[in-house]
């Protein structure tokens, strides 16, 4: 590397101010770079996290300001210089120190932004105060969102989902047409006749007739309070992707101290996102009441509760109302989150409490979740991830 690589460098490091000191001056993009990094991070005297410090910062930064077209340009900025995963970090930086929520709800701010799942959890939280001037506009943004995340788990979903259901609906008295006939010839291998060249199938492996008829019934029930704004994104996703499938029956609850059923609104999850209400208390045992109200069929069930398990409501009430699901056959998955993110703080007195039950509590990633509900569907150990993995 050059040494005027290496000091130009430093300066886009150290910002103004500090950076000067390397007397390296900036021009072209890397002063528009510059600009706009200085403009969030060069904004607060006292800087903080990720602050550019050094003598005279305050001074030089204007700071994005209250002006919706000064905001709208420096959100074009950064897209324009730097990455997509830079650009959503900075983004939620700005709404974090700079109020940059208060101009969500205008039009032209919304327009300009990246969208993603955290910033789909803000514009959840804003509902309550978006003018209708808005509402099409943060529509918009959220479908884009729930589009791209259906691409990347509905297909993924699908096909473990599915193949658990096949597998359970394996019969081994088929009808001709319903043979599976690759896995008749495996069970069958031991009876292979070489003077005829052939296999006896004495065993018959297929599908049986009522594969298009419901098999499983599955309960999400899901913690809308604050935290769990990324898991409420990708369950109401997910969610949308399971009441697809026409062997599934798929109930959608959402609860914080009240409780909101809207599987109604699951051909549409940008609709379940924007019936949430993110924020509030928890109770936990009331949502559970609910969902062990709606179970017909106890021994085909899976209830899946999403939450960081803060019980507002009845512990005690809570804990035994797992422990009777589980003992009418119900099979319980809880998660401490399902987001990208890992597990956020959660109450891991009533964590362990469920594992003492037979109900490992943990957070899971949108890429692990198929797997997890295939193996809950079959009657299978949940991949609970390793903790210690990096």
């Amino acid at each position: 590397m050059s040494e005027d690589e290496r000091l130009r460098r430093w300066r886009m490091v150290l910002g103004p101010g500090a950076g000067d000191g390397t007397g390296r001056a900036l021009g072209g993009a890397d002063a528009a770079m510059d600009d706009a990094l200085s403009a969030l991070y060069g904004a607060d005297e006292r800087g903080g996290a990720g602050a550019r410090r050094g003598p005279g910062r305050g001074e030089r930064a204007a700071g994005l300001g209250a002006s919706v077209p000064s905001v709208a340009r420096w959100l074009g900025d950064i897209r324009r210089y730097f990455p997509t995963p830079v650009v959503q970090l900075m983004q939620r930086d700005a709404i974090d120190r700079l109020g940059l929520a208060d101009l969500l709800l205008e039009p032209e701010t919304l327009e300009a932004v990246e969208p993603d799942v955290q910033l789909v959890g803000t514009l959840l939280s804003l509902a309550k105060a978006m003018p209708e001037t808005v509402r099409e506009t943060a529509r918009s943004v959220v479908r884009r969102v729930v589009e791209d995340l259906e691409r990347r788990v509905a297909a993924r979903t699908r096909a473990a989902v599915g193949g658990a259901l096949d597998r359970g609906a394996r019969t081994s008295r088929p009808r001709h047409r319903d043979i599976d006939w690759n896995r008749t010839i495996r069970a069958n291998l031991g009876n292979y006749l070489p003077e005829y060249g052939t296999v006896v199938p004495e065993r018959l492996v297929g599908h049986a007739r009522a594969a298009r008829s419901v098999r499983k019934e599955v309960v999400l029930c899901v913690d809308q309070s604050g935290s769990m704004a990324a898991s409420v994104v990708h369950a109401s996703v997910f969610g949308a992707v399971l009441a697809s499938m026409r062997s599934l029956s798929t109930r959608l609850v959402v609860f914080d101290t009240a409780v909101a059923d809207l599987t109604d609104q699951l051909d549409d999850p940008v609709d379940v996102l924007f019936g949430t209400q993110l924020g509030g208390g928890t109770d936990i045992n009331r949502a559970l009441a609910y969902c062990q109200s709606r179970i017909t069929r106890p021994a085909d069930t899976v209830v899946v509760l999403i939450s960081d398990l803060f019980e507002g409501g009845i512990r005690d009430g809570m804990l035994k109302r797992v422990a009777a699901m589980q003992a009418s056959g119900v099979r319980f998955v809880a998660l401490l989150a399902l987001s990208d993110e890992g597990a956020p703080a959660y109450d891991r007195a009533h964590a362990a409490a469920l594992a003492a039950l037979g109900a490992p509590a943990f957070a899971c990633t949108p890429d692990l979740f198929p797997e997890v509900m295939a193996a809950a569907i079959e009657g299978l150990p949940l991949p609970v991830p390793d903790p210690t993995d990096p």
